[in-house]
């Protein structure tokens, strides 16, 4: 079977939390990889495509829903998540307006957190499975 693993990137300036995020998830087997800013998720997602993007509504300088209208606008196929405390929750609603898949609550549940990131990319198999059938193959 060639199942890819889905590719995730997390962005969030909280690194201590970062940091032990993405341990959790590599001990599971998953391909996850994350970063503290906005600006540098926009220039890792440059060179280095994902499937999923794990992102922090409020951050310094470029805030989450700027970094979700980026990702939305220049590669619309990664599905995003985004991540907000209780101070941000309208934020994550303007993230779901903006075309984020769905949003958690911090702190996370890590079970909680799997659930969304195996739905969003079932979505995306779904999407593609549609493409390679609208073109024959």
């Amino acid at each position: 079977m060639n199942n890819k693993p889905m590719k995730i990137l997390f962005v969030d300036d909280e690194v201590a939390f970062l940091e032990t995020l993405i341990k959790r998830l590599k001990k599971r087997g998953m391909d996850v990889s994350g970063i503290n800013s906005g600006e540098a998720a926009i220039t890792i997602l440059e060179a280095n495509p994902v499937d999923l993007v794990v992102l922090d509504v409020c951050m310094p300088g470029m805030d989450g829903i700027e970094v979700l209208k980026k990702i939305k606008s220049k590669w619309p196929a990664i599905e995003v998540i985004m991540l907000t405390g209780h101070t941000c929750l309208e934020a994550a609603g303007e993230g779901m307006e903006t075309g984020a898949f769905d949003y958690l609550l911090k702190p996370i549940d890590i079970d909680d957190l799997l659930f969304k990131l195996e739905d969003a990319y079932d979505k995306i198999q779904i999407s593609k499975g549609k493409i390679n059938t609208d073109k024959g193959d």
